[in-house]
């Protein structure tokens, strides 16, 4: 026999928890499958920290900011924890990168907050960082980062104290959708349920292909990095911003970090990596190649970490689009089923938020969040 929910989404981790959650809070009985064990290491959610910021180099991104952070702090009222911390940020490079004045004009035209700081007033305000003569400096007080993990397991832990259910080591093996339902075979049992979505972060592609749809999502293998500084302090979330910098180091990418907290080391990273076809060809273990890298510009410009050793690193896959915005819409065929997918390594930070569109389109078939972007009909017809 069939178990039967009002809603089902598969993948449990940072939008798919939400999805549960915010579903879950309107009454829905709620079914959240995952094909490992929850929080697991094999996507994209697991881990310390992610940024939160407001700088963006498109208006859009402001205003879906502007939306997340007080769901980000109510949530925490009704956990009871902190999942937010605020360090201030910097965005970095040579004054005239194009994403660097975008971001700029974005933080100008969106009455952000922000102090733009040429090379030496940079450097007196972050000792930690090296500023070329020909960069630009943009400082955002409210950056900072998310508790990553923290923040998966609290959305599903809301959503189960609403009556939601976590069924973990279920890889979904089947699809089919009818006219106002649809049914999930898994590896512990086939279930249906009125609405569907699917958060399936680099599984997605191919799990959507049984619903007749091919996106054209690319899976990044990412590596991250956190040193272990011989001036700790001076590295850590109480002096020092998370970072993002605005030229490209290899291969087209950029670089990022988070400052040392909780005993999690200084975060250093490209942002990009190599393409697979599909996760089953990811090779998790981590490279010393990759590290040594990001020497060179930690050299140049965070000197204090560039010789620190490495605590530990570990793989982190991205879901990219083509464009590298996100996908949050309904299918184009059923609309009782809705997607989110593709985001790029940036789309953490707006995780609830997106969790929250997500149940909306799935019950109301529309979100009053910005949304623009991220239809699908920009690569399907």
């Amino acid at each position: 026999m069939t178990d039967t929910y009002d809603a089902i989404v598969i993948g449990a981790g940072a939008m798919g928890s939400a999805a549960a959650y915010y579903l879950s809070r309107r009454g829905q009985r709620v079914l959240l499958l995952e094909q490992f064990a929850l929080d697991h290491q094999r996507g994209s959610s697991y881990g310390f920290s992610r940024i939160i910021r407001y700088s963006y180099d498109k208006p859009d991104y402001v205003d879906l900011a502007k939306d997340t952070y007080p769901l980000w702090f109510a949530l925490e009222d009704e956990l009871g924890e902190q999942l937010v911390m605020k360090t201030g940020g910097i965005d970095f490079g040579p004054k005239d990168d194009p994403t660097l004045q975008a971001t700029i004009a974005a933080a100008r035209e969106s009455r952000l907050a922000h102090e733009l700081l040429a090379p030496a007033e940079a450097q007196e305000q972050f000792p930690q960082f090296r500023f070329a003569d020909n960069f630009a400096a943009l400082y955002q007080p409210d950056s900072g980062f998310v508790r990553a993990s923290r923040a998966v397991r609290g959305h599903v832990q809301l959503a189960r104290a609403n009556g939601a259910e976590l069924l973990d080591h279920a890889a979904v093996t089947a699809i089919r959708i009818g006219s106002d339902s649809v049914e999930v075979a898994s590896s512990r049992g086939d279930f249906s349920a009125g609405r569907l979505v699917v958060t399936a972060g680099a599984w997605a592609k191919s799990l959507l292909a049984q619903t007749g749809i091919d996106l054209p999502l690319r899976v990044l293998r990412c590596q991250l990095n956190f040193l272990a500084p011989a001036d700790l302090p001076l590295h850590s979330a109480e002096n020092c911003p998370v970072y993002i910098a605005h030229f490209r180091a290899r291969d087209g990418e950029g670089i990022y970090g988070i400052p040392a907290h909780a005993g999690s080391g200084f975060k250093v990273a490209f942002h990009g990596g190599a393409a697979v076809a599909h996760p089953s060809e990811i090779d998790y273990a981590t490279r010393v190649a990759d590290v040594e890298n990001l020497r060179p510009f930690l050299r140049a410009h965070i000197p204090g970490v560039a010789a620190a050793p490495v605590q530990s690193s570990r793989v982190c896959l991205y879901t990219q689009t083509p464009d590298e915005h996100f996908i949050i819409d309904k299918h184009p065929n059923h609309a009782h089923v809705v997607i989110g997918a593709g985001f790029s390594g940036h789309g953490f930070k707006f995780s609830t938020t997106i969790g929250k569109m997500l149940s909306e389109l799935a019950l109301d078939g529309r979100t009053p969040h910005t949304d623009s972007l991220f239809k699908l009909t920009r690569f399907i017809a």
